[in-house]
C-alpha cells in the first residue's frame, strides 16, 4: 500500500475515535525499519485501546497488513506496527514523560485535512 495512502488510512482512524495532538514524522532518513511514525493521544485506557483497535480495522478492512499491538492490556501506550508505519498512542502523561517527538520529530509531515462526510461539518 502507497505511503500517502495508509497514512491518511491511520490519521483518519484515529480521528473517528476522537484522538488529540496526532503528529506524523517522516523517518526515512533516521531508520530503514520504517518510513514513518505516528504519535497521537488518548485520554484513559479505553481510549487508547479503542484507537489503536479503529486503526488496526480499518487498515485491515483496506488490504493492508497489521504486524502487531503492544501494549493493550494495560493501555497507557499502545503501539500499532503496519510495516512501514508506526503508531504510538499515549497517554499525555507518558507522551510528555517519554517524548517520541524529540527521537523521531525531525521531519513532521504535513497532510491536508480529510474531506468532512456529507451531513457532517468539518472540525
Amino acid at each position: 500500500m502507497d505511503i500517502r495512502r495508509l497514512q491518511r488510512l491511520v490519521v483518519d482512524a484515529l480521528e473517528d475515535v476522537k484522538a488529540q495532538d496526532i503528529k506524523v514524522f517522516n523517518t526515512t532518513q533516521l531508520t530503514e525499519l520504517f518510513d514513518r511514525v505516528i504519535v497521537a493521544s488518548g485520554t484513559s485506557n479505553r481510549q487508547t485501546r479503542a484507537l489503536a483497535s479503529s486503526v488496526a480495522e480499518k487498515v485491515k478492512a483496506a488490504g493492508g497488513e497489521v504486524l502487531s499491538v503492544e501494549g493493550t492490556e494495560v493501555g497507557e501506550w499502545v503501539l500499532v506496527d503496519l510495516g512501514d508505519v508506526v503508531v504510538h498512542i499515549m497517554q499525555p502523561a507518558a507522551r510528555q514523560y517519554y517524548a517520541l517527538e524529540e527521537i523521531w520529530g525531525g521531519k513532521p509531515v504535513r497532510m491536508k485535512l480529510a474531506a468532512a462526510p456529507r451531513g457532517r461539518a468539518a472540525a
